[in-house]
């Protein structure tokens, strides 16, 4: 479960940020993860409390994950389609060639601080 230490990183790269921006206290963090990246978003989750236990700044802090949805284009037909959803093959030719087009993606999106 490599997720442990990808939260722990996620953590220090928001903190970082939030001392440079004098932040005391983070409410959200929004992380955007595809669905063809090797990260597991229920492991991020159960990891989350450890990463932030024992950290002001982090008190209160929310995950939000959203998934990026794994997308291709045949190279036979040129049909844009849902990968998981289609095992990978061309739902138009049933062709495995493709081009992987989004959903490999793993971002830290957005940092929301707590109204004062």
């Amino acid at each position: 479960m490599h997720e442990l230490g990808i939260v722990f990183e996620i953590i220090k790269t928001v903190e970082s940020v939030a001392v440079e921006q004098n932040l005391d206290e983070i409410d959200t963090i929004v992380l955007e993860v595809g669905e063809l990246s090797s990260i597991v978003p229920m492991y991020l989750e159960e990891c989350f409390p450890a990463a932030i236990d024992n950290r002001p700044r982090f008190e209160d802090t929310k995950l939000k994950i959203e998934i990026i949805l794994g997308v291709g284009k045949c190279l036979q037909c040129g049909k844009v389609f849902n990968i998981v959803e289609n095992k990978g093959y061309c739902p138009e030719c049933n062709s495995f060639e493709k081009e992987l087009l989004r959903g490999s993606e793993f971002i830290i999106k957005e940092i929301f601080i707590k109204d004062i």
